[in-house]
């Protein structure tokens, strides 16, 4: 009688012992079906700064492989499905990676499919142009250059980047082109996330594309919370 009651005291205490909180991605509605996930949270909508984090899911659980101080539009955040080119805000919403790309070359490790920035690579965001939102080798005639990105000419910024895919896959012009996660430049962003190069190269080491990585941007809470994505 001794033994159970000592065993049924043990199970009362351990049952009042509180259990780790769920992690970020736990708490969020979709996390894109694969294995690996960055977070890039933002305090909330006209924040220009918060945290960027990636994970692995591991025995069906989220588990942290490293963060970072991030960077966010000069305008702060704004709801993907919503937000206007130019408007110097960073889309939230669950995204795809398409692929890297960098001045540089690609880190030791980097399994995504790495692009390397040439003198003639240009990111089209022309609204009226055939390769809105695209890369291109070379700039083709319907794409103005003043409406486009040199990429070679963000010697710091695009070091190193990932494209986020808001906006990419089916394109709707005027919603914003040109959304990638890279290097850290002299501020805020125009609408990208940036982190320094030391976190871009641990990212880009870590992300697997046969884990299906996604990126999740949003607030802490509100109607951009990222737990909402």
């Amino acid at each position: 009688m001794r033994l159970a009651a000592a065993a049924l005291a043990s199970a009362s205490l351990l049952a009042l012992v509180p259990s780790d909180p769920p992690t970020l991605p736990e708490q969020m509605a979709d996390t894109g079906g694969g294995s690996q996930l960055i977070t890039a949270q933002a305090p909330r909508e006209g924040s220009t700064s918060g945290t960027l984090t990636w994970w692995d899911r591991r025995d069906g659980h989220w588990v942290k492989a490293g963060s970072a101080a991030a960077r966010f539009g000069a305008k702060g955040l704004a709801e993907g499905g919503s937000r206007k080119q130019g408007s110097n805000t960073t889309p939230t919403g669950l995204y795809d990676l398409p692929f890297a790309f960098g001045i540089k070359a690609a880190p030791a490790g980097t399994t995504v499919r790495y692009r390397r920035v040439r003198e003639e690579s240009w990111w089209c965001e022309d609204n009226d142009s055939r390769s809105y939102n695209r890369w291109t080798e070379p700039r083709p005639a319907d794409c103005r250059a003043s409406e486009s990105e040199h990429l070679i000419a963000y010697e710091t910024q695009y070091a190193y980047a990932l494209v986020v895919g808001f906006n990419y896959e089916r394109p709707v012009r005027g919603r914003g082109a040109g959304i990638f996660l890279h290097v850290h430049g002299s501020g805020a962003t125009a609408g990208c996330v940036s982190v320094s190069g030391e976190a871009m190269r641990r990212v880009l080491a870590w992300a697997d594309p046969a884990r299906g990585p996604r990126i999740a941007i949003g607030t802490a809470s509100g109607g951009t919370a990222i737990t909402r994505y």
